[in-house]
């Protein structure tokens, strides 16, 4: 069992840079400025979306998720009183007009030398199943619940030779 507490020990300390996705052109990513129409085709394959400043120098500025276009889509009703400022961001009413209309501008990341264990921290804290992972201001890639649960079962799993060595 010894050898299994070091495979996960080992798994926290990995560094982000060693788990996250690369593959920066096949990220969910749309500039500010871009249409909502275009949010929600993106939306319709995807669970996410990256908003960057522009596509050339990739400075995220903000995220979009599928609950932040709900909220968009329900039709608005408005009562003849209200305490405190309504949500207005409506399709229906024409004032979600692009992505940073309705974009979360606050960002929770990740550097890719962070170690595994402050990412999930940070995951847990916030309720979070994504990361951007930011280097020098600029998104770099992600890293994934799914592709922690991945690595996670990977170094646990029963290894025929550990066990052996162990006996």
């Amino acid at each position: 069992m010894a050898k299994r507490d070091k495979l996960i020990s080992d798994f926290y300390e990995l560094k982000v840079s060693q788990l996250m996705d690369k593959r920066v052109w096949d990220l969910p990513i749309i500039e500010e400025k871009e249409d909502i129409y275009h949010v929600l085709a993106i939306l319709g394959a995807r669970n996410h979306i990256w908003v960057v400043k522009d596509k050339k120098n990739k400075e995220l500025v903000g995220i979009i998720t599928e609950h932040d276009v709900l909220s968009i889509l329900a039709p608005k009703h408005f009562p003849s009183y209200v305490f405190g400022m309504p949500d207005i961001s409506s399709i229906q009413h024409g004032t979600a007009k692009n992505a940073e209309d309705i974009m979360c501008h606050r960002i929770i990341d990740c550097n890719p030398d962070d170690k595994i264990i402050d990412a999930l921290t940070k995951m847990v804290k916030y309720k979070l199943r994504r990361l951007p992972v930011i280097d020098d201001e600029k998104i770099v890639g992600e890293l994934t619940l799914h592709q922690l649960i991945r690595k996670y079962y990977g170094a646990t799993q029963y290894h025929p030779m550990v066990e052996d060595e162990e006996g």
